[in-house]
C-alpha cells in the first residue's frame, strides 16, 4: 500500500479531487495548508494578501492506494495540476500499511480505562 501527498494550488484542487474521483483509491483526505518552496524570492507578488510575505496558501490531498495504482494516479495528478509554472507544487510517495493493518479507532482495545 502507498500513501500519495500531493500539495497543488488552491484553485487546481477540485479539479484534481474531480480526476480521483475516477480512480480507485482506499481512502483520501484533505486539508488546506500553508507554505513555500523554492519559489519563496518570489513572495514579493503576494504580500498584499492576508498570507503575508512568508507563505502560500496549497491544498494537501492525501491518498492512500494499492502499489500498483499509485504511478497512475500520480499521472492523473500531474496531467491537471502542472501548469508548467514554479510553484505547482509536490507529490511525495510514501510506503503505507494496508488497510487490513490500520487500527480502527471504534473497534480498538482501550487499556487503562474503564467505558462508562
Amino acid at each position: 500500500m502507498k500513501q500519495v501527498i500531493a500539495i497543488v494550488k488552491p484553485y487546481l484542487a477540485e479539479k484534481v479531487l474531480e480526476e480521483l474521483s475516477r480512480a480507485p483509491i482506499e481512502a483520501l483526505n484533505v486539508r488546506e495548508v500553508k507554505g513555500f518552496g523554492r519559489q519563496k524570492s518570489y513572495l514579493d507578488e503576494y504580500s498584499e494578501s492576508e498570507y503575508g510575505q512568508t507563505f502560500l496558501p496549497k491544498v494537501e490531498i492525501t491518498i492512500w492506494l494499492d502499489d500498483y495504482r499509485a504511478e497512475e494516479t500520480i499521472r492523473r495528478i500531474v496531467q491537471v495540476a502542472r501548469s508548467g509554472r514554479m510553484g505547482d507544487g509536490k507529490i511525495f510517495v510514501l510506503p503505507a500499511m494496508s488497510a487490513g493493518e490500520a487500527i480502527d479507532i471504534a473497534t480498538a482495545p482501550v487499556s487503562g480505562k474503564k467505558r462508562k
